[in-house]
């Protein structure tokens, strides 16, 4: 018996390794058969009760849903508000009427440069994904002129079909090979036995929690949109004003004259080094060399005109 047993035993964890490392999955997979006999361990002193990993069919992927493809999405909002916090509950109001709810929120204030205090809020909240543009719709609502305060706006999206079924995979091989260990607990007479298979039957059932605490974050992350919101009191980003005169604005033009002279500048460098030289060097490298001959022979002919004649010898 005791022989029967290893035997049994090598072959399940031979079933283990090649589930838990399976890598590559075909599209056609298949759910745990619901036919496989569910075997309670025989009440006895020295066999312990483990209850079996089997979950409800709401649980498992069906074949039927295996074709549609799992996309998580998400977007992220940056908005200037005339009040953050009354914008924070705004959001919070719609996000439980969508059948949603507020993951975090935090709020605190920050000091602008002319030194006033004003209030920031920062909110995740989730919704239903099919809800997610007409939500996005009424928090880009909250602001007073769309064309200036929405600040940022981004959406995502991520497929996780195959990170999906690859892990529904995996938690139907391990609820099988669990399925095999109970049948050998069963058959156990000894305590040692009872306990190796029981040790077995521990890690396998840590793995298919795991496994099914994945599952669980996929369908919940494809089926809820999580939105990003932050939101900045509107007064806090406007440009310092003092009696009509704007300081920040002023700058921003003497910049612009600075970025504009500088451009003027540098096309006409640009201009002189890449056309006006070249054409200085074509032109006056010839003229300089014939010049310079010139100067030479007029200076090798003024000497010999000058040179008086030799007195004769008499």
């Amino acid at each position: 018996m005791k022989h029967k047993l290893g035997i049994s035993l090598i072959l399940l964890v031979a079933l283990l390794v090649g589930a838990c490392s399976a890598s590559k999955v075909t599209s056609s997979h298949q759910p745990a058969p619901e036919s496989a006999p569910k075997l309670a361990a025989t009440p006895a002193a020295s066999q312990p009760r483990f209850a079996s990993a089997e979950t409800s069919g709401e649980d498992t992927l069906q074949s039927g849903d295996a074709a549609e493809r799992i996309v998580v999405k998400n977007a992220s909002l940056s908005l200037a508000v005339a009040d953050p916090a009354a914008s924070l509950q705004a959001i919070t109001r719609m996000a439980e009427g969508m059948g949603g709810f507020v993951v975090s929120s935090n709020s605190y204030k920050t000091t602008a440069a002319d030194g006033v205090v004003h209030p920031v809020v920062e909110v995740t909240i989730r919704v239903p994904v099919e809800r997610l543009e007409d939500a996005l719709q009424q928090i880009k609502a909250l602001v007073p002129d769309p064309k200036t305060d929405i600040l940022n706006e981004n959406i995502s999206g991520q497929d996780v079909t195959k990170e999906f079924t690859d892990t529904q995979s995996r938690l139907n091989n391990l609820k099988a090979a669990e399925s095999q260990l109970m049948k050998i607990m069963e058959s156990a007479t000894k305590t040692e036995d009872v306990m190796s298979v029981f040790r077995e039957l521990t890690s396998v059932r840590e793995q298919i929690e795991v496994l099914q605490g994945q599952l669980n974050y996929y369908r919940d992350a494809a089926r809820l949109s999580a939105i990003s919101v932050h939101l900045d009191a509107k007064e806090a980003i406007q440009p310092i004003t003092t009696g009509g005169w704007q300081p920040g604005l002023e700058v921003q033009k003497a910049l612009q004259s600075l970025v504009k002279g500088l451009t003027i500048l540098v096309n006409v460098l640009i201009f002189i080094l890449i056309v006006l030289v070249p054409i200085g060097l074509l032109i006056g490298l010839p003229v300089h060399f014939i010049l310079r001959a010139v100067r030479k022979h007029r200076q090798n002919i003024k000497p010999t005109e000058a040179k008086p004649a030799s007195p004769s010898k008499k």
